[in-house]
């Protein structure tokens, strides 16, 4: 029987045991699977913490059903009568820019009419068909992209707090290659997004009038999904579905090594186990720690991947105590409005069961890349520099009767210009370690169903290789 080992307790290590099981018998591969996490919970930085009837989200609050990998997995588990989808309110989103809410446009229509951008900056962006295209042999920052495709405006109200919301990042350090790789390559294939929104468009009809289903053509899409106890349940429903022999909590992974009767050896506290294939699935600051004996160089491209901090604040109050409208997403503020928060979404009016009856819950984000300095406030610091925000934006003038606040010191890998040349690097120190993988949020995608699509990928490859010896 061959021995596979994961390192990681999260929704990219979970996803993987479960697949090497699942995968592995569909093979006819007899594999024994271990996965070592060192807290003794499992589910890493997905969290649902239930707290005098609010459900507040440590970290992530749901996966697009737009893309099909977890969902997919859910189908494996037998939860999919389970899964929760988002209310119409969450279409709804806005944009803080000079003093103003501004709903992002859903429609051509409605983006001529906003004044989230002024006239100006709509006749910039209607000069994008006629821009050129982007600078050969260069890793393009976002920002350098925004400002040469869309013009600085764009930039500023569009990207920037897009890029907030996904990544915390700075969009003048992030690759537009490693953040969004479709955009980069619509940009390629059509010369102009504009053009390439246009051709889909008229492909999509087409494929329709076929009968075929296809995806949107670039942005995320979809409806965002999760469960109604909150999105660990999926977390724990892979903990549940392997059995504990398979999982094992309070196991740190000190280190890697060569093996004696197999090619590998994982130590921990309590003693080495042999492993056919190491698999990874830890953030990458970790796994450079746990990799550095047996591949210095691994070790050292790993320590090169920046993570961006983040304060988590999650606010209840008296429905009847706040004015403002809530039918939405919540709101996204633009850097140069100076405020506290980088922005806030109304929980309790995306999904049911986020707040009990005639509440609201509101989980307001501090920190990021370009603002660093917020993960040293104190909580006394973070209370007021939310509610300060919330009463100038929202008018919000009652404190909350409810108040969580969570600290993430690493909260989210930053894919900088360059991080193209990390993961080839990467793959390259995998090739001379065969049967070591590495999977998680740290390379491809941040997001749930970038974890679980690279938790198949590493599971499939592990399979391969053990197959192949």
């Amino acid at each position: 029987m061959k021995k596979a080992i994961v390192v990681g307790g999260g929704i990219s290590g979970l996803a993987t045991a479960y697949l090497l099981r699942e995968r592995s018998r569909a093979a006819g591969l007899e594999l024994d699977v271990t996965l070592l996490e060192k807290e003794k919970r499992f589910g890493g930085k997905i969290w649902s913490i239930r707290d005098e009837g609010y459900l507040c989200e440590w970290g992530p609050n749901g996966f697009l059903d737009s893309k099909p990998q977890t969902l997919d997995l859910c189908r494996s588990l037998n939860v999919s009568d389970r899964l929760l989808r988002s209310n119409d309110n969450a279409r709804k989103r806005f944009i803080y820019s000079e003093g103003v809410l501004h709903q992002l446009p859903e429609n051509g229509l409605a983006f001529f009419r906003s004044k989230l951008i002024s006239w100006p900056g709509k006749l910039r962006l209607a000069m994008e068909p006629f821009i050129p295209g982007p600078p050969a042999g260069i890793d393009e920052t976002l920002a350098s992209f925004g400002r040469r495709r869309l013009g600085a405006e764009a930039l500023g109200k569009l990207i920037a707090p897009m890029v907030s919301g996904i990544f915390a990042g700075d969009p003048e350090t992030m690759s537009l290659a490693s953040c969004f790789p479709r955009i980069a390559e619509l940009e390629k294939e059509y010369g102009s997004l504009v053009m390439a929104m246009v051709r889909l468009a008229n492909k999509k009809r087409k494929e329709r009038k076929a009968g075929k289903v296809v995806s949107s053509a670039a942005g995320p899409g979809g409806i965002l999904t999760s469960f109604r106890g909150g999105i660990q349940e999926l977390t724990d429903i892979l903990a549940e579905n392997l059995d504990d022999n398979t999982v094992m909590g309070g196991k740190a992974v000190s280190g890697v090594s060569r093996g004696t009767t197999l090619p590998y050896q994982v130590h921990t506290e309590s003693g080495a186990l042999d492993a056919d294939v190491v698999i990874l699935a830890a953030p990458s600051y970790a796994s450079a720690d746990i990799v550095r004996d047996l591949s210095p160089g691994m070790g050292e491209v790993l320590d090169t991947i920046p993570y961006a901090s983040m304060v988590v604040v999650c606010f209840g109050y008296e429905r009847e105590k706040i004015e403002h409208d809530l039918g939405g997403f919540g709101y996204l503020i633009t850097k140069e409005e100076k405020k506290n928060t980088l922005g806030t979404l109304w929980d309790s009016s995306i999904f049911e069961n986020r707040a009990p009856e005639g509440k609201v819950l509101l989980r307001s984000m501090l920190g990021g890349a370009c603002f660093p300095d917020r993960i040293s406030l104190s909580d006394d610091e973070v209370v007021k520099g939310v509610g300060d925000d919330l009463r100038n934006i929202m008018g919000i003038k009652e404190a909350p009767s409810f108040v969580r606040i969570f600290r993430h010191e690493k909260a989210i890998p930053q894919y900088t210009s360059g991080h193209g040349r990390r993961l080839a690097a990467l793959d390259e120190q995998c090739r001379l370690q065969p049967g070591v993988f590495l999977t998680g949020n740290s390379y491809r995608g941040v997001g749930l169903n970038d974890c679980v699509a690279a938790a198949l990928k590493a599971a499939d490859g592990a399979i391969n290789h053990l197959l192949q010896r």
